[in-house]
């Protein structure tokens, strides 16, 4: 089963790095955020790969065609130009990059990769959002509800403590940074059959899939929700960066599954 990535857009609200590299490409210990979320699936099995491109998309093209090099020893021999390449850590990632256009929304990006598909189940999620959801057990959900998609949901933590407040005022607990309970979310990790296609007609450049799409398939009773209720991360702006890179830093990953 294929993986697609959306690895496309601005990222506008991590700027301090995305001016100079597509947000996917940002590091955490030293490794793009990109790569975190391939050893996710990977570590469940699945190493094939569709990256949806757009901004700055040659820096991944680049990542990617040189990762062997990157990973490897190597002995040059200068006289014939040739390279030996020893004791390589590389992956077992087979990826196609795929370019989506610089300012393709998500559903544009998401029609555009139906050829490299196939008509079979795939996997979908963003190039910007590490979790240690069960990717195996998120498969079998999907396959017992039988829809034409199926979205990981989940529950974002407080940025804030939670206070709890007796008739007199006084605060009777305290709760830190307490996840939201009344609401679930979009998390991403989507598993679809590719029946997906048929909400993703038209020109569809300019349009979300988190909109029309996804809205369709709900009003169709064809979107079933997987709920995790372990860790889950978007990496929306700098202060998000640094809490993950103090994560992995401190022996923390929770993420790191592998």
């Amino acid at each position: 089963m294929k993986v697609v990535i959306f690895a496309g857009g601005l990222g506008t609200r991590l700027s301090e790095e995305t001016d100079v590299r597509p947000k996917p490409m940002v590091e955490i210990g030293g490794k793009p955020i990109l790569w975190h979320i391939m050893k996710i699936y990977s570590h469940y099995g699945f190493n094939e790969f569709i990256v949806c491109l757009g901004y700055k998309g040659y820096i991944i093209k680049e990542y990617f065609t040189q990762y062997f090099l990157h990973n490897a020893d190597l002995t040059v021999d200068l006289a014939n130009n040739s390279i030996a390449y020893h004791a390589s850590s590389s992956e077992h990632f087979k990826v196609t990059l795929v370019e989506t256009g610089a300012l393709t929304k998500t559903a544009g990006r998401l029609q555009q990769v139906q050829k490299y598909i196939g008509n079979e189940d795939f996997m979908l999620t963003y190039g910007d959002g590490v979790s240690d959801v069960n990717i195996s057990q998120l498969l079998d959900y999907h396959k017992q509800h039988n829809k034409i998609a199926t979205v990981t949901a989940v529950q974002l933590d407080s940025r804030f403590g939670g206070l709890e407040l007796d008739a007199d005022d006084n605060v009777s607990a305290f709760r830190e940074k307490a996840k939201d309970e009344g609401k679930w979310i979009n998390g991403g990790f989507f598993v679809l059959k590719p029946e997906v296609f048929n909400y993703l007609s038209g020109n569809m450049n300019n349009m979300m899939w988190e909109d029309e799409p996804l809205e369709q398939l709900a009003n169709d009773a064809q979107l079933a929700a997987f709920k995790h209720m372990g860790f889950w991360k978007p990496m929306d702006a700098l202060r998000d960066k640094i809490e993950l890179e103090d994560m992995w830093k401190n022996n923390n990953a929770k993420w790191k599954v592998w």
